[in-house]
């Protein structure tokens, strides 16, 4: 239940974004702004509560990469969605397991099953059907795309960097200190890209970043890690694959985003795909160290 709650969660943050009509660089940086009093009301709440230490200067040191990383990709990721479909989008990003099989492999010397990849295969043949076959009256452009590859690289920078911090950094930690240095780097990009826009907001653009800051930046991720003490990482890895599907579900009832029957083979074939690959990658990893894989399955927003 947890694990479903969190996709769900995650899997509107796109049409949100949309339907504020807002620059999407503006709502990540409130979104953000948001997400850091948030986790940082918790931390103060444990501390009267419990006399829990606030994040010390070595756990700030582990999360910067990861920070950083995720500033930049949250803020490109909402700014790109406004560029293209959320179909294109989301069926874009959810490639990141791709790229992160080979990263594990170079990094933390993981030994995955390389013929999983052949999957991989299955699931870039989807996108191809997406991206080719979408409704020529729609909103995505190439720029949008492209910068969706982007987005994708951030996030495969994003996961490897938050796996190296989580190894010597709790939940709460990580979290209230991701968000305030991710600011380091969602700011200059708000700045640059809708700078005029920051204030002030529509009345939707202020709904969508609350909805987002509590749904994604605190329900999701929280939801993630109550369900990775009980629930195996695999099948967390292949719920979440249901995702894109969901994101597209709400983009037509939240924006009327029109999808085309045409590119239904393809999103079942990039489902299908990535389904294949984690249950076949799954036999090759390790037994989970306390809670630190968790963060390798969360999505973009």
């Amino acid at each position: 239940m947890a694990v479903a709650g969190a996709v769900v969660s995650f899997s509107i943050s796109s049409a949100l974004v949309k339907w504020a009509a807002t620059p999407g660089a503006v709502i990540a940086f409130w979104r953000m702004v948001g997400a850091v009093l948030a986790w940082w009301l918790v931390l103060v709440v444990l501390r009267l509560a419990t006399g829990r230490p606030f994040p010390s200067r070595q756990t700030w040191r582990a999360v910067v990469p990861a920070g950083l990383f995720f500033g930049a990709n949250i803020s490109l990721f909402f700014t790109a969605v406004t560029k293209t479909s959320i179909a294109h989008a989301e069926f874009i990003t959810s490639l990141s397991p791709l790229l992160l099989v080979p990263a594990g492999a170079v990094i933390f010397g993981e030994q995955p099953r390389w013929r999983a990849l052949g999957w991989g295969l299955v699931s870039l043949v989807g996108i191809a059907i997406v991206l080719a076959f979408g409704p020529p009256s729609g909103n995505a452009t190439v720029g949008g795309d492209l910068l969706m590859l982007v987005v994708l690289c951030t996030w495969v920078g994003y996961l490897v960097s938050a796996r190296r911090a989580r190894a010597t950094v709790e939940v709460v930690d990580f979290m209230s200190t991701v968000m305030p240095v991710g600011m380091l780097t969602a700011s200059p990009i708000a700045f640059v890209l809708a700078g005029d826009d920051l204030w002030p907001l529509s009345d939707k653009a202020w709904v969508s970043a609350a909805l987002l800051t509590v749904l994604t930046g605190m329900l999701a991720h929280g939801l993630i890690a109550i369900a990775q003490r009980a629930v195996d990482v695999g099948v967390i890895a292949t719920m979440q694959v249901a995702q894109p599907a969901l994101a597209v579900g709400w983009a037509y009832l939240i924006v009327d985003e029109e999808i085309r029957l045409a590119q239904v083979p393809g999103m079942v074939l990039v489902l299908v795909g990535l389904v294949a690959f984690t249950l076949a990658t799954r036999r090759r990893l390790p037994p989970p160290v306390d809670d630190a894989p968790a963060i390798l399955v969360d999505h973009a927003g």
